[in-house]
């Protein structure tokens, strides 16, 4: 794709990095094949190609985010399958990532959507203030019926909105898990020492896939260390825009990883939320222009991996026959796309005794994607329903999935039970039945 910045543009590094990856666009098109929303919607607009001719035209005139671009960027899950088929190696991702912080600094959204923009960034970081809002809206959320049912709507509005959310607020929470600065130590010799991220959303909905991770390293000769002063990855406001408070929690997490690095050493910075692990990857890039983060960052990146990526290189010892359980594997877009693993939860399940089933339209997203159920709760439901459809295609006993936000999103349109990959091997190895979401 030929571009036409200006030297001073191309002086921004934002702005030539957006060049260098516009310029690897050739209009092929097969972006759009793979894209939930154009699949949905089918408009040209809610595709990556579409929305890179919106981008490219802002950047290029360096004009303000106008409404049609803003509606047309918001629809955008960021599930990065366009990604995975692009054949030229677009990085679409660090292009609406640039363009996310743009909106955000620069185009006004009505009032009570900036309130709840500010409310999901403010609350959702934060465990504590989570577990509490929770709490409310269980209250809340017998009153859901009471409330009107506004139409689905190009732009849904705050009472939409506020549905979706009691909607997906939990019948019950689970007691806290383990506290930070926690180690575990290795059962028999220790053969590695890991970081175990604590996260914030599912250290509140679902502290036992933790649990689990820790269970099964543990039995491994693996031991465990759930890092003080560790803090969210910075995914949610990243993807809502807000980079500053993104990278402040980058920097964070990289001195208190390096710190307990030095101080213990680290083999392994373990994620069990894929959504976390792509941001935290992905930190060497966010914070390359900082000279006082740069390496540090780079290190970090360098060390995340995702459980089944590191699990994978463990001799697991199956403990006990669990017989012919059938298991729906859901490959979640920030594990299948953001950090293209895709084989090893599915071969870990296979060889610790479970039958793994493909799920047909794997590639295409569940529609909870952070906060888009939210934000975006009409298109996010026909993505659900359509993934509950194709999942129940395969006749499972249960589905398996690595991110907790997917775990929510399909727990609430089925009845089969939804758990963790982890929570499964943990099961096979010598762990309790998992529960389910």
């Amino acid at each position: 794709m030929k571009t036409a910045f200006s030297l001073s543009q191309l002086a921004d590094p934002n702005i030539a990095e957006a060049d260098k990856i516009l310029r690897k666009c050739v209009h092929c098109g097969f972006c759009t094949a793979t894209c939930p929303t154009y699949v949905l919607l089918g408009d040209e607009l809610d595709s990556p190609r579409g929305r890179i001719y919106l981008m490219k035209e802002m950047l290029e005139k360096n004009q303000p985010p106008t409404e049609e671009v803003v509606k047309h960027i918001d629809r955008c899950l960021s599930c990065l399958a366009c990604m995975t088929t692009c054949p030229s190696g677009v990085n679409y991702m660090h292009l609406v990532d640039q363009t996310r912080v743009r909106i955000e600094r620069e185009y006004k959204r009505p009032l009570p959507e900036r309130m709840l923009r500010s409310a999901l960034a403010l609350v959702l970081p934060r465990p504590a203030w989570f577990r509490f809002s929770m709490r409310l809206a269980r209250l809340g959320r017998p009153l859901v019926v009471l409330l009107p049912a506004p139409p689905p709507s190009a732009s849904p509005s705050l009472l939409r909105r506020i549905r979706a959310m009691l909607a997906l607020a939990p019948r019950r929470l689970p007691s806290p898990g383990a506290a930070a600065g926690s180690v575990f130590p290795a059962k028999g010799e220790r053969r590695g020492r890991v970081a175990l991220l604590q996260g914030c959303a599912q250290a509140v909905l679902a502290p036992r896939i933790n649990q689990a991770a820790i269970n099964l390293l543990t039995r491994h000769g693996i031991e465990v260390v759930l890092v003080p002063d560790e803090q969210c990855c910075g995914a949610l406001t990243h993807h809502l825009g807000r980079d500053d408070d993104a990278l402040a929690r980058a920097r964070a997490n990289v001195t208190a990883w390096l710190t307990e690095a030095e101080r213990g050493g680290l083999d392994a910075i373990l994620v069990t939320t894929s959504g976390c692990g792509t941001v935290i990857k992905d930190y060497g890039f966010m914070l390359r222009k900082d000279p006082g983060f740069a390496a540090g960052a780079a290190r970090v990146s360098a060390l995340a991996k995702d459980i089944t990526e590191y699990v994978s290189g463990l001799d697991l010892k199956p403990a006990q026959h669990l017989g012919e359980i059938v298991v729906a594997y859901h490959a979640a877009c920030s594990l299948q796309h953001g950090q293209k693993i895709t084989q090893a939860p599915k071969e870990l399940l296979s060889k610790n005794g479970f039958v793994v089933k493909d799920v047909p339209e794997s590639h295409l997203c569940c529609g909870s994607a952070g906060t888009y159920n939210i934000l975006q709760p009409d298109i996010a439901n026909k993505l659900r329903d359509r993934k509950v459809a194709n999942i129940a295609m395969v006749k499972p006993d249960m589905i398996a999935a690595g991110n907790i936000g997917c775990m929510v999103q399909i727990a609430g349109g089925t009845s089969v039970p939804v758990v963790h990959t982890i929570e499964l091997l943990d099961w096979a190895t010598g762990g309790p039945r998992p529960e389910s979401n």
